[in-house]
């Protein structure tokens, strides 16, 4: 599927975390961008959109977007060729599953993959969806063929109760392939990242959930001791350019784990020490999991029994070799890319030495 460079371009929820670094890749190659955003009146949200633009050969226009609101994205994608759907809540303060995380995640695909099967100049259409829904605790990795995720495999074992992120993002995604299948304008390309680090390119981002975990990686919570958590780790700027492969890769097709290193979380606080240890609080070992059995529930409501037996001490194992193969994709370091989403931290003064 090719697509012509001379259309703009979509991007829902242009203002978020991996889209800034998308909308800055597309800007780059001289496209115009329609950003659709909750308010295209907030100009302190957009700031950084227009710093990008005002650097760069392409242009970007802003549109009113609501993932909740039934064709808000119709006005957006008029013209486009390629539409990425990136707008999904990421959060683990949650109060009402269904409607903080599982509704604007389905709902919203459902919404904008509608409005692509209405306008007739779509082609292509990347949603942003997640290794969430490949697998919901690294005991998946463990249980899955081989011992490792692939593309093939699908999230079974979550739900509202557990890991209700993880569930949102499989419904997602499921719809997405529903509605895609149900007809033949546009094919659908997705994006399964890892957790996802790296600078964030505003403020505001740095209150993503990745920023979250990294925080109490930095400012004493686990200066104790760091759970060996096993997780998958991407560079923001690698998904960003991962998205816009997807994109513009005629040959493009189906999912794509996008995961640079099979990691831990006591394992990823050590990159930091070298350069942030004389400074910051950061864990000197790992956290045992029996005294995280014991403790973890009463620290953390989501760190239940369950989440730690199904996690810690349980290695992470995706296999990103479709990726590197058929979109031709290489992957930052881990250790840069933790040091600076910590230097992003450090600058956003949500880590104060």
């Amino acid at each position: 599927m090719e697509i012509d460079k001379t259309k703009p371009v979509l991007v829902t929820g242009a203002t978020g975390y991996v889209a800034g670094w998308l909308v800055k890749r597309l800007l780059e190659e001289g496209l115009t961008v329609h950003a659709a955003v909750r308010n295209p009146n907030d100009e302190k949200k957009l700031a950084h959109l227009n710093t990008l633009a005002a650097a760069s050969p392409g242009k970007i226009v802003y549109f009113a977007a609501d993932l909740l609101k039934d064709g808000s994205y119709s006005k957006a994608m008029q013209g486009c060729e390629l539409v990425y759907h990136t707008a999904s809540p990421f959060t683990s303060i949650v109060k009402d599953p269904q409607r903080d995380l599982i509704d604007p995640a389905l709902l919203g695909t459902e919404n904008v993959l509608k409005s692509a099967m209405e306008t007739s100049s779509v082609k292509r259409v990347v949603v942003t969806s997640s290794c969430a829904a490949i697998y919901s605790d690294a005991i998946d990795c463990v249980n899955a063929p081989g011992g490792v995720l692939t593309e093939e495999i699908w999230n079974t074992n979550s739900s509202l109760r557990h890991q209700p992120y993880s569930y949102s993002k499989t419904l997602a995604e499921r719809k997405a392939w529903d509605m895609a299948g149900s007809q033949k304008q546009w094919d659908l390309v997705t994006i399964n990242p890892s957790l996802v680090m790296g600078p964030a390119l505003n403020a505001s981002n740095v209150t993503s959930e990745s920023f979250t975990i990294l925080k109490q990686i930095g400012d004493g919570t686990l200066k104790f001791g760091a759970p060996e958590m096993g997780i998958g780790i991407v560079d923001v700027r690698d998904v960003a350019e991962a998205h816009f492969k997807a994109g513009f890769t005629p040959k493009a097709k189906g999912r794509y784990i996008t995961s640079a290193h099979n990691t831990n979380l006591f394992e990823i606080s050590q990159t930091l020490v070298p350069k942030f240890g004389d400074k910051y609080p950061l864990p000197k070992s790992k956290a045992p999991k029996w005294l995280l059995m014991l403790v973890g529930p009463i620290i953390n409501k989501n760190l239940s029994r369950e989440f730690i037996r199904k996690n810690v001490g349980i290695p992470f194992k995706a296999d990103n070799s479709k990726i590197k193969k058929e979109l031709g994709m290489g992957f930052r370091p881990l250790q840069g890319t933790m040091e600076d989403s910590f230097q992003s931290l450090i600058d956003a003064k949500l880590i104060q030495f």
